[in-house]
């Protein structure tokens, strides 16, 4: 290929979405997944309950995750999403392949991280290939951790973030177009409990929020200009993306 003057594109790429959603548990992130175009669960955990998707049989480890994707990449079928469900459960299986297969020496000093970031890589090159070859939506669930953050402009403090080693968390971040993090919306409340103190109390609404953008509380991003909050639902974000491709 010619890397000169006359190579040069512009315009937009429109492409597929890769979306790396995670929230606490309980809040919905499978049924946002299963609400795709068309979608088919890859499953690490056994978390589908009564959503009525197509799913492969729960992977037991990185090889039916890997073969889960070769299926998709090779094989004809009418499915327009991918989802994985769940980032952290993988991480887990892949943390005991890898400490079967390597002593401890071969994973001191930050080569463990080195190794699982590696296939970490591996999978999100095979998801990357049905997103670009077959145009899949790829969604990656995930889990939420509180972890403390050092800033270098403020005092440190608390913050969600997903719940994956952080090399492969890194790697996962820069990989999704879009970072979506998912929760209650929480209203706080003071109350008078008298000698003029009061109390802060969280209470929620039971609303169910998609934040895009990150602050302070969460990390989030996305490419496409989309507004800070949404609704939880597929509908919402999709509608959002057209409208910010438009």
């Amino acid at each position: 290929m010619a890397f000169d003057l006359k190579s040069i594109r512009r315009g937009k790429s429109v492409h597929a979405p890769r979306i790396f959603l995670y929230s606490t548990h309980g809040i919905g992130k499978s049924t946002f997944a299963a609400g795709a175009p068309d979608p088919i669960f890859i499953c690490t955990e056994d978390g589908l309950g009564s959503i009525d998707t197509a799913s492969f049989p729960l992977a037991k480890s990185s090889d039916d995750v890997l073969n889960a994707i070769k299926t998709l990449y090779t094989e004809d079928h009418q499915f327009k999403s991918v989802v994985l469900d769940s980032a952290d459960w993988l991480e887990a299986i892949l943390q005991r392949e890898i400490e079967t297969k390597h002593d401890a020496k071969e994973l001191a000093f930050g080569k463990g991280a080195l190794i699982l970031a590696e296939k970490w890589r591996e999978i999100l090159d095979g998801l990357n290939a049905l997103r670009n070859d077959k145009n899949m939506i790829v969604v990656i669930i995930g889990h939420t951790e509180i972890k403390r953050f050092d800033s270098p402009e403020v005092e440190p403090f608390d913050r969600y973030q997903p719940k994956l080693q952080a090399r492969a968390s890194a790697l996962v971040q820069e990989w999704a177009d879009a970072v979506l993090f998912a929760n209650f919306r929480t209203i706080v409340k003071k109350d008078d409990v008298g000698f003029n103190k009061t109390v802060a109390r969280g209470i929620t609404t039971g609303e169910r929020l998609l934040y895009t953008s990150e602050t302070p509380a969460y990390l989030a991003k996305n490419r496409y200009g989309l507004p800070a909050v949404l609704p939880l639902s597929w509908d919402a974000f999709s509608d959002a993306l057209t409208a910010s491709a438009s």
